[in-house]
């Protein structure tokens, strides 16, 4: 008996891609590459250079400080050459630090971006792909609030290339929890529940849990009150309050996360802000503010970035770092600007040297013309053309169908 997963049947079925896998047709790759290019100019326009990383680097590379979320969604896989451990890409911000860490090693201020496919073990995001087209951006060198408002700044204007305007912004700040959980006296197993926890806004579990905790009372009223801080500008008014027994570090991080929305709504007046204290994006490789966007009718962030300081300290250059990352198939499917590319010029076959001479002229002008195929089947609007060139009086002209 043949079994249903016996990989030599059901051969019809050979065309099936994986699930959470996707190939793009024309129509959508075209889209995808001119929002590519637009968004590399944008990111030149600001400063940012463009690298390309390899699609495959050796496992520990890199998981450098980015915890336990990016190694379950990295495929891994044996180097048939060395017998070392190699994984495919997951997140290209491991990747870019190793560049500036590594490769650059400049004590000035790096501003890199990056665009490519990244693969994940599971769907995940807004477009539940596997394989997401990672496009993002990274300033590396600079720890003050500006580098943070920039990378802000050039994600929402990264959205806006794409018709997404207005695009509401939570922000928050991993320094707050960490703070607590270090002054607490937390195991890594407790901070790590209680992360699990906050991140499902868990309230009721949240309670019990640091009740049944060897910790002061002040520190089980904060982790709670962590849940409640949500909201709009007086919520950091709030957290001062409700945070107000938290020690040094949890008062920078209210500080420094203050001063940043401050510096983002002058710059950005059009921008709705939302804080979320207990929003811990990327905690484990996170040093700072966090920020997502998010459009209307739709749930799930578009955009995310943050503070992510010393990540190149394994690659041997421990520098602050701040940046932003986006998915261009998912800008793609909420984008307003679609302008797609429609008709084209149909050439007959023909062996003449001022025929050659008027495609070639056209070309360089950047319209696109097909030139027929001896014995083809279909015309010009089989191929999606909207004019072709016919000859008139002697001359080769373009004319409309």
């Amino acid at each position: 008996m043949t079994s249903a997963t016996d990989p030599f049947i059901a051969h019809d079925d050979r065309w099936l891609l994986p699930e959470g896998i996707e190939e793009l047709l024309p129509d959508q790759a075209e889209r995808l590459e001119r929002l590519r290019r637009q968004l590399l100019d944008l990111f030149a326009g600001w400063g940012y250079r463009i690298v390309i990383p390899p699609i495959i680097e050796h496992l520990e590379s890199l998981l450098v400080g980015t915890g336990r979320d990016l190694e379950l969604q990295t495929f891994k896989l044996t180097d048939q050459l060395t017998g070392r451990l190699l994984g495919v890409r997951a997140d290209m911000t491991p990747q870019v630090a190793r560049i500036d860490a590594h490769r650059l090693k400049t004590t000035a201020p790096s501003r890199l971006c990056y665009v490519g496919p990244v693969l994940h073990t599971r769907p995940q995001g807004f477009a539940r792909t596997r394989s997401p087209f990672q496009v993002g951006a990274e300033l590396y060198g600079h720890g003050g609030i500006e580098s943070d408002v920039e990378i802000l700044a050039l994600m929402v204007a990264t959205l806006a290339t794409v018709g997404l305007h207005q695009p509401h912004i939570d922000l928050g700040h991993v320094g707050v929890f960490r703070g607590l959980a270090l002054e607490a006296g937390l195991s890594d197993e407790q901070e790590q529940v209680l992360f699990d926890a906050l991140q499902r806004k868990a309230k009721p579990e949240i309670n019990e849990y640091v009740e049944a905790l060897a910790i002061e009372p002040a520190y089980r009223r904060m982790f709670s009150a962590l849940v409640d801080l949500n909201g709009g500008g007086e919520v950091m008014e709030e957290a001062r309050d409700r945070l107000r027994e938290g020690g040094r570090a949890v008062q920078r991080a209210l500080d420094n996360l203050q001063q940043i929305a401050a510096a983002a709504q002058a710059r950005m007046p059009e921008i709705g802000l939302h804080f979320d204290l207990a929003e811990l994006r990327g905690y484990h490789y996170q040093t700072g503010v966090v920020f997502a966007a998010f459009v209307p009718g739709h749930g799930q962030e578009i955009a995310r970035g943050g503070r992510y300081d010393d990540i190149g300290r394994a690659f041997g250059g421990a520098r602050p770092a701040t940046g932003f990352s986006t998915d261009l198939e998912t800008l793609i499917l909420l984008s307003r600007n679609h302008n797609p590319r429609t008709g084209g010029i149909f050439a007959p076959c023909a062996d003449d040297a001022a025929l050659v001479a008027l495609v070639a002229g056209l070309r360089e002008q950047g319209q696109r013309v097909c030139m027929a195929l001896p014995g083809q089947q279909g015309g010009a609007r089989e191929v999606g053309c909207d004019r072709i060139i016919e000859q008139r009086d002697g001359a080769w002209v373009v004319t409309a169908l």
